[in-house]
């Protein structure tokens, strides 16, 4: 995918970009070295009881679109059925998605899924922190029907991210615009101590009875309503959940997505 091509025409400006990125890829693989040492144990048992409980590999591998829209391979902890797309084609993931399995339940709801990406840190294809990864089939149509989609691309994408500390996962589109709101501020004001903060409050997931409590005390709770970038993206002009907004499968299914063939299964 051309990058150009895809930010032609957006009536929102390009978020102005943190000077703190012409860093952050020193550090972040400086931190995810650190990281490593620690998680590699905890991934070798999570694809252990992965391979124990449900039919496959552990680890998975799956084009998706990194910086500046170059694609990349990246790396997961298995979580649902052995080709889910395989009848479906392209789908977004859902609440109460029946293709996730009993133990990728668990990955999902604490986000252990993720732990492997520290090695797409460690190749400098991703950061700790940043807009989240999609696939390029998605960007194509989300391109075309959110306002400045594609400028989360103007830096690494991230493991977590200020807009994935704030929302629940996305359903809507709507829910898609309230999610480029809070990555277009953490673009602009992206530092050491904000990338700190979030990993905290990531951490802080682990312990669900906190609710945003702890996202508070951190100084990272944001309202998509508060953001600067709120109105110029859409994100409050339309209510999410109450029918208003369309559902992202139908979207993508009436731009006829094409089957998904880039899953690359690690046997681990």
């Amino acid at each position: 995918m051309s990058f150009s091509h895809v930010t032609r025409g957006y009536r929102c400006p390009k978020p102005y970009t943190s000077p703190y990125f012409q860093i952050k890829s020193h550090v972040d693989r400086v931190v995810a070295l650190l990281l490593l040492i620690p998680c590699l144990p905890i991934i070798g048992f999570l694809v252990l009881l992965v391979r124990m409980t449900s039919k496959g590999p552990g680890i998975y591998a799956q084009e998706r679109l990194g910086k500046d829209g170059k694609p990349f391979i990246m790396y997961k902890i298995r979580s649902m059925v052995v080709d889910a797309e395989q009848e479906s084609g392209a789908v977004w993931a859902s609440r109460n998605d029946s293709r996730v399995t009993l133990v990728g339940k668990l990955l999902r709801k604490f986000h252990l899924d993720e732990l492997p990406q520290i090695l797409n840190v460690l190749r400098g294809e991703m950061s700790l922190v940043g807009p989240r990864p999609e696939r390029d089939e998605f960007v194509r149509v989300l391109n075309r029907e959110v306002d400045g989609y594609s400028y989360r691309m103007s830096v690494p994408p991230g493991v977590t991210g200020y807009a994935q500390l704030n929302l629940p996962s996305d359903v809507e589109v709507a829910d898609v615009k309230r999610k480029i709101a809070l990555d277009f501020e953490y673009i602009e004001n992206a530092s050491f101590w904000f990338d700190f903060v979030i990993l905290l409050g990531t951490l802080g997931r682990f312990f669900k009875f906190l609710g945003i409590i702890h996202l508070k005390v951190l100084g990272v709770y944001r309202r998509v309503e508060d953001s600067p970038w709120a109105v110029c993206v859409g994100a409050v002009s339309e209510n999410p959940g109450q029918g208003r907004s369309m559902q992202l499968n139908r979207l993508f299914e009436m731009a006829a997505v094409d089957r998904i063939e880039d899953v690359r299964p690690v046997v681990l």
